[in-house]
């Protein structure tokens, strides 16, 4: 019943895709804008609605739970690669920032561990 899960996927990519690109001429870009991050938020909204209820309950269920999880981090990956194609493109200050945001990201990591570690520890001990 994994195709169940590719039917839903399928479809919020095409709706995500078409308002991505609608919104692109709207501003007069040349470019599909946001329709996959508008995708993914269909298919969270939609794997979750009452009225696929049915769908997610059972087998068919955990195809949809399955292109779920796949979804995510292959759209991710693919954005990813052409930001970087972007950046490259755009100049050496475009790939500063980027060095730079993920540095800091990187940075923070153990300050947001601290603080997760600091809440899990504060309820034990109550």
């Amino acid at each position: 019943m994994i195709i169940y899960g590719v039917a839903l996927l399928s479809a919020c990519l095409i709706l995500g895709m078409l308002i991505g690109e609608a919104l692109g001429v709207a501003l007069g870009v040349q470019a599909n804008v946001g329709g996959v991050g508008i995708a993914m938020l269909f298919l969270v909204l939609s794997s979750n609605s009452g009225k696929f209820k049915a769908l997610v309950e059972g087998a068919s269920g955990t195809g949809i739970q399955f292109w779920s999880a796949m979804y995510i981090p292959i759209v991710v990956a693919m954005a990813a690669r052409q930001n970087v194609i972007a950046a490259f493109e755009g100049g050496m200050l475009a790939v500063v920032a980027g060095v730079a945001a993920v540095l800091v990201s990187f940075a923070l990591v153990p300050v947001i561990s601290k603080i997760g570690n600091s809440d899990t520890s504060s309820q034990e001990s109550q």
